[in-house]
């Protein structure tokens, strides 16, 4: 959620800050601030709203430093304002923090001995602790705090008496760090590095990282040097970039093709999914007798397709999971248990604690994922990397359509080790794939009609989308795609419950879309449409081509072009992401950082 970036180095300080947290302006946030050692100081300057505004205040106040940290916030404890905005001072210490501190209560009963805080925040409570423990040993006030706090932190601490270092520790929020020659980095996100170096490291948990002018080391909590494994990124920053689109979104929507290559293409040999390259062998397929996919949001989604096709094509039970239901319910996993996760940053806490029970359980983890190095990735038993590059919107789009084709591509396999489909059907299959990431540019093709006919939308205040099958599971992710960067309250429902209860929602010109694209249920889906219709709804309908459809049963028709059911979601999901991007333009909205909404989710 929170953006952090913290620098020592040869260059000004402040100059690198606020460039780094443009760069992180993506994850979301209410407010941001910088801290610089100046001569004069530690000086610090806050900001309600945008880096903008940050940028404003900083033309009243000119300093002067080569070491300093800065932090866009989303509020967690305590409202938007410029007190609660981060860095946060007490004493000696001023640091930026991305978490939640569970305790902060009984440490400002033991440790508060009457002083005022300036903040409602828990951030200036771990401050408080800092100092208190403070006796001019950085690493051991550090191992002592540690000790003490409960929750989940990133923290980056510069003390008042030590110049030109920033310390910084972790336990679930992440952090990466780099070196380069302007000086040593640190970030919630590489995107603030990228202008540097490609090269970077993630700082283990429970270790501490010293960034000096001219170097940077880790050491454990012991006291013990750790090596940092390295990691490369591929893409620079001109992939980080808007690159002419208006919007980070509609750019994203527009790479899909090339990131379902990217995600694919590389797990194919001779026509077949092959994992070899990612170490993942047959036998983790063999004797399980059940699959829980657990994720949030949009990646659940994705995992609700899955659910159907792994089900259909390997004869498994599938469980959809929501992350943050499944580590509270005592879930009933074991050995025999594989246990799908999804995330697109390989950080998202509720499913880090559910991988964390899954493996407590001895289940098989595999996880999805689309950042190198995540803690995710890290601590699953196997990894799938999509390769869908940076993802910027706050509105998950490539990396949605890539987690489908991991769970095709997984499906394909699972469905050949287990004998449930032989080679020339699973090669059939790979050809159907093709076609289905082809079928993305035809879908992009229909944008200026998507644009037009979405100027219907702009003055609505509810909408419903409906489906059956992997159609109902599209319909989720579009609902959540529109009501998310629209504010439009949006509905999805199974279109067969629509008689059990929904359908007294159906009034004269309330905006239905139904997406009828599986030839499965397809009759039954057009009754479906047609109980809407009769009420009056205004139906945009979803089909492949060359049905037949009677237009007295929709509004307005957009197609995909003719593939077998289980590869209709890619083109299908592009077409409603065009629906809610262009709904948003239309509403006047900030579509990549809608109002209280952040990309990665790092705290509960």
């Amino acid at each position: 959620m929170c953006g952090i970036i913290g620098f020592s180095g040869s260059l000004e300080a402040a100059d690198v800050l606020v460039t780094g947290l443009e760069q992180l302006e993506y994850r979301g946030y209410d407010s941001a601030g910088i801290a610089v050692q100046s001569k004069q100081g530690i000086q610090s300057v806050k900001a309600v709203g945008n880096v903008g505004a940050l940028k404003e205040k900083l033309k009243e106040k000119v300093f002067h430093g080569s070491c300093g940290i800065g932090h866009t916030r989303w509020a967690t404890h305590g409202g938007v304002s410029e007190v609660n905005a981060h860095p946060h001072q007490f004493g000696k210490i001023t640091l930026i923090h991305n978490g939640i501190i569970e305790n902060y209560k009984e440490i400002w009963e033991e440790y508060g001995a009457g002083k005022t805080l300036v903040s409602q925040t828990d951030t200036e409570i771990a401050a408080l602790l800092f100092d208190k423990l403070y006796q001019g040993k950085p690493e051991e006030t550090i191992k002592k705090a540690v000790s003490i706090l409960e929750g989940s932190y990133a923290f980056c601490i510069i003390f008042e008496d030590i110049p030109d270092i920033v310390y910084c520790v972790r336990k679930v929020s992440p952090l990466v760090a780099a070196r380069a020659k302007e000086g040593s980095f640190v970030a919630s996100d590489v995107t603030a590095l990228i202008a540097y170096t490609q090269d970077y490291f993630v700082l283990p948990e429970e270790t501490i990282l010293v960034l000096k002018q001219d170097t940077l080391y880790l050491e454990d909590l012991d006291g013990n040097q750790v090596e940092p494994e390295m990691l490369h990124v591929n893409w620079d920053t001109t992939a980080a970039q808007k690159n002419g689109y208006p919007h980070y979104m509609i750019k994203e929507i527009h790479e899909q093709a090339e990131a379902l290559r990217n995600t694919i293409l590389p797990r194919i040999k001779d026509n077949m999914p092959n994992f070899e390259a990612e170490q993942i062998p047959d036998s983790i397929f063999k004797g399980i007798d059940q699959i829980k996919i657990v994720a949030c949001g949009t990646a659940m989604h994705a995992g609700m397709v899955g659910k159907v096709l792994l089900e259909k094509r390997v004869r498994i039970p599938v469980g959809v999971e929501i992350a943050s239901e499944f580590r509270y319910q005592n879930p009933i996993i074991n050995e025999k248990t594989l246990v799908i996760v999804i995330s697109q940053s390989g950080e998202t806490i509720d499913t880090l604690a559910s991988l964390r029970q899954a493996k407590s359980k001895k289940a098989i983890t595999l996880a999805i994922v689309n950042v190198k190095g995540s803690t995710i990735a890290r601590e699953s038993d196997y990894v799938l990397y999509t390769h869908a590059g940076p993802e910027i919107a706050v509105a998950s789009t490539k990396a949605y359509t890539v987690q489908i084709a991991a769970l095709v591509l997984l499906t394909m396999r699972m469905a050949y080790v287990s004998g449930m489909s032989d080679i020339e059907v699973i090669k059939k299959d790979y050809e159907l794939l093709k076609l289905a990431e082809e079928a993305v540019h035809i879908s992009l093709a229909k944008e200026e009609e998507i644009k037009e006919l979405t100027n219907i939308l702009k003055e609505k205040e509810d909408l419903f989308f409906i489906g059956r099958g992997i159609d109902y599971a599209l319909s989720c992710e579009g609902s959540i795609k529109l009501k998310e960067i629209s504010y439009i309250h949006s509905e999805a429902y199974a279109a067969g419950e629509l008689k059990h209860g929904t359908i007294s929602l159906i009034t004269e010109g309330v905006p239905v879309i139904a997406i009828a694209t599986q030839e499965s249920v397809y009759a039954k889906m057009i009754s479906n449409i047609r109980e809407v219709r009769a009420r009056g709804a205004l139906v945009i309908l979803i089909t492949q081509e060359g049905v037949e459809v009677e237009p007295s049963i929709y509004n307005y028709h957009l197609t995909i072009p003719k593939l077998p059911d289980e590869f209709t979601p890619i083109p299908t999901a592009v077409l409603l992401q065009l629906i809610a991007y262009y709904t948003s333009v239309h509403r006047g909205l900030n579509v990549d950082q809608p109002r209280n909404l952040a990309k990665s989710v790092t705290v509960e």
